[in-house]
């Protein structure tokens, strides 16, 4: 089996379990994920519009 197959086929078995588990926690921490992933996503565009503004 391929060590990516592996890898995949590990995190859904532990997303599965944890789902099943604590689907509260699991909301929890996917929500944070997001929120964390969309600041960062505005802080890279507001970086490059600083820099392409600092350009002129």
């Amino acid at each position: 089996m391929d060590a990516k197959k592996l890898i995949a086929l590990v995190v859904i078995v532990f997303l599965g379990f944890w789902m099943f588990t604590d689907p509260s926690g699991l909301a929890d921490a996917s929500k944070s994920a997001a929120t964390n992933g969309w600041d960062l996503t505005t802080q890279a565009f507001d970086g490059v519009i600083d820099f392409v503004g600092a350009m002129d």
